[in-house]
């Protein structure tokens, strides 16, 4: 005999049927009213609400009330809101440290974590809340996965700090740090920079990778343009996460889903968006992430193709002027749009979340006047955008390079090699590394870190001293924060932990960096190289058990995504 589902009028009310419908959902409903949901709410589209807040740092501490906005625009428009936590990692608290690589790691954490509360609770439609690097490209994997209607909605970014008239970002600490080290400051300096840095909640106000990644997925379309990049302290913050959840329910309704907006050309209008805002490195990583996970074919050399015929147009932190907020008030991912569809750098056909194409979107760009952070295209601060990709007899699979923030284009100077990050930024700290030098920094990549931490702390603290910042090079099979600035070289791919040639760099040996022609390699004869790599030896494993080992065994090559297989 079947079951009486009832009289199900709402569209939207599709996957959630068979958990909260029928006689023998009985008791499924019994648990669910137990903790305040009524009968008439069951009988509703389940949303689910997927947060990412922690109390560990600023970046996702507010990330509480957000939600509760966005589960009123949910029951607003009909919907039945249930929220639940992912977790999380600061990238800036642990950075220089041993838990910075149980950054990238808890990326496919919480795909994962979001992917099985979902399909476990059978929602309707998602909203994931994400406030930090690793939680926004993990959400959008985890909503690619389950192609039900969904977006991802950022947190914002924190409000910029103020010190002796000048805007400060923790980065700024970073590089506090570095001039701390160097004598060029003293205690109290440095502790003022400290406390004026983070005034409140928020993600780090640069374009770095959170903002980065907040920007490309408002372009990718998954996330609201206009909406998710509202500053985390901006009175217009709960109004605007509140329309996200109304949204999602049109989404739903519609039956609008990720495969729809998450196309190759939306993914090739994400990457000219980095480009054009001179964005982290790191957006390399993730969008080659969640291209693997729709199934669409993205290789590395996309965005150098990409980001050579695509200017820089954003004055943006840290190559830049500006903070993500200025970004917003110019006029904000609505007006860079509007900016790179005028230039035919873009397609507008592509869909977003707000049920409107990227040119509907553009048409509505508010463009502040006077701003210069966002130029127009015949005033663009370069002709070619922010990332590049170097190959050669280091990094046969390619690495990828930031040219936002300086002008060096060729550099050619000694290995200064280290098989951590620890023993590298202690070389700093003690004055041996030197004008000229090329700091070689392996054996942290995604299988050898394990977790591919980023660079904060040494590059930072290379860009902190004078005479170093301008004159030093460094490379790494790891990644760098999106706060790194200079003439720095990650994902050197294959890493050292595979026996990439990488591995066989010896200290001394001259590296040559050539970013005209797309090279990094080491000045040896080829015989010489292949002879290194035969004698070389893999390392015993870091972690012998645990999520480390588990992620070491199966994570792919930087040049792929760093995915999990």
């Amino acid at each position: 005999m079947s079951e009486n589902h009832g009289n199900i009028a709402d569209k939207a009310k599709t996957n959630s049927i068979p958990l909260t419908e029928g006689n023998s959902r009985a008791a499924a409903r019994a648990m669910l009213r137990a903790i305040g949901f009524s009968k008439e709410d069951l009988h509703k589209p389940i949303i689910g609400i997927a947060n990412t807040w922690t109390e560990i740092g600023p970046c996702n501490f507010h990330l509480r009330t957000i939600a509760e906005a966005v589960k009123q625009g949910v029951r607003d428009a009909g919907g039945t809101p249930m929220e639940f936590n992912t977790i999380t990692i600061s990238d800036g608290i642990t950075m220089g440290t041993e838990g910075m690589k149980a950054s990238l790691v808890s990326r496919e954490v919480i795909a994962d974590s979001i992917e099985l509360v979902s399909r476990g609770n059978m929602f309707d439609g998602v909203v994931a809340i994400a406030g930090c690097d690793k939680n926004m490209p993990g959400t959008v994997m985890a909503l690619a996965r389950l192609d039900v209607p969904s977006l991802m909605l950022y947190g914002g970014s924190i409000a910029p700090g103020h010190l002796n008239g000048k805007d400060l970002t923790v980065q700024d600490v970073f590089e506090a740090i570095g001039a701390r080290a160097a004598g060029k400051i003293d205690d109290a300096g440095l502790e003022a920079v400290e406390a004026s840095a983070c005034p409140g909640a928020g993600a780090c106000g640069g374009q770095f990778t959170a903002n980065t990644m907040a920007m490309a997925c408002e372009f990718l379309g998954i996330s609201p343009i206009g909406i998710s990049g509202v500053p985390a302290f901006s009175a217009e913050k709960h109004a605007a996460s509140r329309a996200a959840g109304a949204m999602v329910m049109e989404l739903a309704r519609r039956q609008i889903k990720p495969s729809q907006i998450i196309t190759r050309t939306s993914l090739e209008t994400a990457i000219a968006s980095v480009a054009a805002s001179g964005g982290s490195t790191n957006a390399v990583l993730h969008l080659l992430a969640i291209a693997h996970e729709m199934g669409i074919p993205l290789t590395i050399e996309e965005f150098d193709r990409i980001s050579s015929s695509t200017p820089l147009l954003c004055d943006l932190k840290p190559g830049g002027r500006y903070v993500a907020a200025d970004y917003q008030n110019a006029g904000g991912s609505r007006l860079l749009a509007k900016r790179l569809l005028e230039g035919g750098l873009i397609q507008g056909s592509t869909l977003n979340v707000s049920g409107r194409t990227l040119a509907e979107e553009a048409a509505e760009a508010r463009e502040t006047a006077g701003q210069d952070v966002i130029r127009p295209l015949d005033a663009a601060i370069k002709p070619t955008g922010g990332l590049v990709i170097l190959k050669g007899n280091i990094a046969p699979e390619g690495c990828v390079i930031k040219v936002a923030g300086h002008k060096r284009l060729e550099h050619r100077g000694p290995a200064r090699v280290f098989d951590c990050e620890q023993d590298a930024f202690a070389a700093v700290e003690q004055g041996r590394i030197k004008p000229n030098d090329i700091v070689v920094i392996r054996y942290e990549g995604p299988r050898g870190g394990p977790g591919m931490r980023e660079m904060l702390a040494v590059t930072a603290a290379i860009a902190g001293i004078p005479e170093l910042s301008d004159t030093v090079a460094l490379l790494t099979d790891g990644r760098f924060s999106g706060a790194t600035r200079g003439l720095m070289a990650g994902h050197v791919a294959p890493e050292a932990a595979v026996g990439g040639p990488i591995a066989a760099i010896h200290e001394g040996d001259t590296i040559h960096f050539d970013i005209p022609n797309r090279k990094l390699e080491v000045d040896i004869p080829e015989q010489e190289l292949k002879a290194r790599l035969q004698s070389w030896k893999a390392p015993e494993p870091a972690y012998k058990r645990g999520v480390f080992r588990k992620y070491a065994d199966s994570v792919s090559s930087a040049s792929l995504g760093a995915v999990t297989t």
